[in-house]
């Protein structure tokens, strides 16, 4: 199973930037994928997740900015986010919660390369 992850990249305080993340490979269904961010100096935190039934959840500091939507078809999901901070500068990595083909139902996590998010001015 690989995840691609794409989008990132320089934008001014209150400026959006949308990232995708697409799984391929023996998935036969995934139960979670999301993203989480590492700032330079600070623990990994989770941004945002969307369960295979659409449940989603969000951080606190992300809520109402950030959207977290997928397109099951594709196995991608997508991350809008708005208004975004210097405080939101980080490496977002991708995950996902697959279970595998012939692996009678085991879950295993994947996750994707890490993509930068800057925000400043």
């Amino acid at each position: 199973v690989q995840l691609q992850a794409s989008g990132g990249g320089l934008v001014q305080p209150g400026g959006s930037l949308t990232l995708s993340c697409a799984a391929s490979g023996s998935i036969f269904s995934i139960n979670v994928m999301g993203w989480y961010r590492q700032a330079p100096g600070k623990q990994r935190e989770l941004v945002a997740s969307i369960t295979n039934g659409g449940t989603t959840d969000y951080a606190e500091s992300v809520k109402g900015r950030f959207t977290i939507s997928r397109d099951g078809a594709k196995n991608t999901r997508y991350l809008q986010m708005a208004n975004l901070r210097p405080e939101d500068t980080a490496v977002y990595y991708c995950y996902a919660e697959v279970v595998v083909r012939s692996t009678s139902g085991s879950v295993y996590r994947y996750w994707g390369q890490g993509t930068l998010v800057t925000v400043s001015s």
